[in-house]
């Protein structure tokens, strides 16, 4: 009878220490799993375990966004797991161009790659209201933005690398008509061994962008291959009325200052003068160029937000970025101003949008450097971008770019262009200068 306790005995004993066994290697394997993740990944992992509130916020951010796009096939994120899986592949992600529907060419996976990144982290959420954020979604809270921007470096550390960039991805490239690498305005293509060289490529020679009235100061060209968004006119305290701005009284202000560094000596310079700016799209020769010329008196980069506002369009199924006026102020940046003489300052304001938090000056870029109109000003890397430029009420600025009609539909009436296409060194306004 002994002898069969003692069995039972070592017999419980050996079934509890294999169970055991079991749950530490059930422990070791969730261990091991979770620290598979890529490096930012696990970065954000660990900024959701530290902090309940950006977890609360995250998952809330996604449950709107499936709710706005249910379909798993353009909106395969359904969790914070699936958040999580996703970064792992986003991280090194190739941006490739391959057209879904070759009649349709806005339906490439470039531009809707970059677009569903923000769109699960651009769904406004009220408790971020009253925080003096540009808008109240995560993208743009402290600390999950400062995640953001580990993201952005670590995907461009990635496209620095040559496997971002193989024959297939070019071949995507070159068969869409809207990168122009058909008409020979660009360097060789034996020039880019990785994707980040592309996206930064160069002109053959100037001749393919020829600047327009080279030796007229009155004649402001356009920085880069973009589309004009407007010019808006800045008042006596440098403000500009933009919808969404800062409340005072009924009216929404931005002030341009606040797009330089709080120590420069020109932040007020431009009060009674013009803001304009433009937007590249990801097709566009992302080389940015002098719009006057002039000699330089400042230079600064900011770094700030690397954000985008998405939305889902239902009708034609794809996500739409807005080019919006304000998001600039608190986004990623750099400034050049410029003394053009009798015209006064220009602020040259290349801004980074999106994955685009590179902004880049050519190292002759300095102040005391007088440099040419169309002359060489830096680059941006991956995505869109925007450029910024401030004139001063001497300049009697006047944009002029050409027109189109406005489309009709909902949707794209809010979004519409007013302005033509145009590239680098075509006209964009004159300074009149004033009487």
């Amino acid at each position: 009878m002994k002898k069969n306790t003692t069995k039972v005995k070592i017999l419980f004993s050996i079934v509890f220490i294999l169970l055991l066994l079991g749950l530490l290697v059930s422990e070791n394997l969730a261990f091991s799993k979770e620290k598979a993740h890529k490096q930012v990944t696990q970065d954000l992992i660990d900024l959701v375990k530290n902090n309940p509130e950006i977890k609360q916020m995250l998952v809330a951010s996604i449950t709107k966004a499936k709710k706005v796009n249910p379909d798993l096939k353009t909106n395969p994120v359904q969790s914070l797991s699936d958040y999580y899986d996703y970064i792992d592949n986003a991280v090194e992600l190739i941006p490739q161009n391959i057209l879904k529907n070759p009649a349709n060419l806005t339906r490439d996976q470039i531009l809707q790659s970059i677009c569903y990144f923000y769109f699960l982290i651009d769904q406004p959420l009220p408790e971020l209201k009253g925080k003096g954020l540009f808008n109240h979604s995560l993208q743009y809270y402290p600390p999950f933005s400062a995640w953001v921007h580990r993201f952005v470096n670590a995907w461009g550390d990635f496209l620095n690398t040559e496997k971002s960039w193989d024959q297939k991805t070019y071949q995507g490239y070159y068969n869409d008509p809207r990168f122009g690498l058909q008409k020979g305005w660009y360097e060789s293509s034996s020039h880019w061994k990785t994707f980040n060289a592309f996206f930064s490529r160069y002109l053959k020679s100037i001749d393919a962008r020829p600047i327009a009235s080279p030796e007229d100061p009155t004649i402001v060209v356009a920085p880069a291959d973009s589309v004009p968004q407007g010019a808006w006119a800045i008042d006596k305290d440098s403000n500009i009325n933009v919808a969404g701005g800062l409340k005072i009284k009924l009216t929404t202000f931005y002030n341009v200052n606040d797009l330089l560094s709080s120590d420069s000596q020109y932040k007020n310079a431009f009060a009674n003068g013009v803001f304009t700016h433009m937007f590249l799209n990801v097709n566009d020769y992302h080389r940015y160029h002098f719009a006057v010329g002039g000699t330089i008196k400042e230079k600064k980069n900011i770094a700030q937000n690397v954000a985008l506002e998405v939305l889902w369009d239902q009708q034609q199924n794809k996500y739409v970025p807005i080019v919006s006026t304000g998001w600039q102020f608190t986004q990623t940046r750099g400034y050049v101003i410029v003394d053009t003489g009798k015209y006064g300052l220009v602020a040259l304001i290349p801004m980074g949008m999106a994955q685009v938090s590179s902004v880049n000056f050519e190292e002759n870029i300095k102040p005391g450097i007088t440099h040419k109109k169309g002359s060489m000003l830096g680059n941006f890397l991956f995505g869109g971008s925007d450029f910024v430029m401030l004139f001063q009420n001497k300049a009697g600025f006047e944009i002029n770019a050409p027109k189109v009609k406005q489309t009709t539909t909902k949707t794209d009436q809010k979004l519409a262009d007013i302005y033509q296409h145009i590239l680098m060194g075509e006209k964009y306004g004159v300074m009149h200068g004033m009487p």
